[in-house]
């Protein structure tokens, strides 16, 4: 089934107070700028797995340890049936979903869930984004988050050239997993109920593609079959949890805002297009597997509220770029980690919650 939310939804949550006194079982207990419980319930104990995570685990202590002296990731204690309790979150995309994780690296692990590199890994704008918050923050579960998203991607290089040859397609991702752990070995024994499999892809597509001539509509229908051919390499491999993610107006980034009215009209119609296409395709995949279980997150919808009143969300206007926590754009093309902080409690909090962590 598709699952959608309108973005006020997300207005009224972030305007309740905190009510709960102790963090459950696998919830979030410490870490820097942490406000919410501190102490686990019964059974549990907040056990440090970095400078900015700390998370209720199985245990009878009651103190909280001190954060490792070194910013490099602990070494992992997990045993086989530890690494069992865990759920899996394979992510692909582009810039704004990337971390730095490489495959060859330490694999997420008890103590350090991105595994590599050092939290929050190498974002676009230097901060935490949206796979860091619902992987240390906005989930209810012990979480491994494989991030095989790469900056510049687009779906398949022989349809939109990357910026540099060197970038890594979804099609490069996706090969990537099915090489590495989609046989489900030993130290990632993930299942078809305990994954899911996220996709945000098509921004750079567009961003390269939209002022070219010829039907954008054929051509947006010529990426997403390349997209849901990868799709279904991930279903035979067997995942059965699908959360995609539409394109965000990016036509209103500061980026494309110093281009003329017309640039960035057509590019909007075209990112509306292939967002209508895009939700037929996951409907259509659905219907054609069985076991299926999917999840859209609508960022255009999520953007365009921000961006429509920016204040009434912390931001001072749409336009500005840089540092600072009331800026929304932490560059001209990527917004802010206090951005993406917005979308990870949006995709943890209420698109996920509940039905898959």
């Amino acid at each position: 089934m598709a699952f959608s939310t309108k973005f006020s939804a997300l207005a009224a949550i972030l305007a309740l107070p905190c009510v709960l006194a102790q963090a459950p079982l696998y919830g979030q207990c410490g870490g820097n700028g942490w406000t919410g419980p501190t102490t686990c319930v019964a059974g549990a104990v907040c056990n440090v797995q970095n400078e900015w995570y700390s998370q209720c685990v199985p245990g009878t202590a009651t103190t909280t340890t001190r954060p490792p002296t070194s910013s490099a990731p602990a070494p992992t204690t997990t045993s086989p049936s530890g690494s069992a309790k865990a759920n899996y979150w394979f992510s692909f995309g582009d810039s704004y979903t990337q971390s730095g994780f490489s495959p060859s690296g330490t694999l997420p692990n008890d103590r350090n869930p991105f595994g590599n590199p050092d939290y929050p890994g190498w974002t676009a704008t230097g901060g935490e984004n949206w796979v860091g918050y619902v992987t240390t923050k906005y989930n209810n579960s012990l979480l491994y988050t494989y991030n095989y998203a790469y900056g510049g991607a687009t779906i398949d290089a022989n349809l939109v050239t990357p910026y540099t040859p060197t970038v890594l397609s979804l099609t490069d991702q996706v090969n990537q997993f099915l090489s590495t752990v989609a046989n489900k070995p030993a130290s990632t024994p993930w299942t078809s109920a305990n994954a899911l499999f996220s996709i945000w892809i098509g921004i750079n597509d567009i961003g390269n593609s939209f002022y070219q001539s010829g039907d954008r509509g054929a051509f947006s229908d010529t990426l997403l079959n390349a997209e849901f051919a990868l799709v279904q390499k991930l279903y035979n491999a067997g995942a059965r949890n699908f959360l995609f993610v539409n394109v965000p107006c990016i036509d209103r980034s500061p980026l494309m805002l110093a281009q003329p009215q017309s640039s960035r009209d057509l590019e909007k119609s075209v990112i509306s297009g292939f967002n209508s296409r895009l939700t037929a395709k996951v409907n259509a995949f659905k219907s054609a597997n069985s076991g299926v279980k999917t999840w859209m997150w609508d960022s255009n919808a999520q953007f365009t509220t921000i961006l429509n009143s920016p204040a009434t969300y912390g931001f001072k206007d749409a336009t500005s770029y840089g540092s600072g926590s009331n800026i929304f754009w932490g560059n001209d093309y990527h917004p802010s980690s206090y951005a993406h902080k917005f979308f990870g409690e949006q995709v943890g909090k209420t698109v996920l919650s509940g039905t898959i962590w």
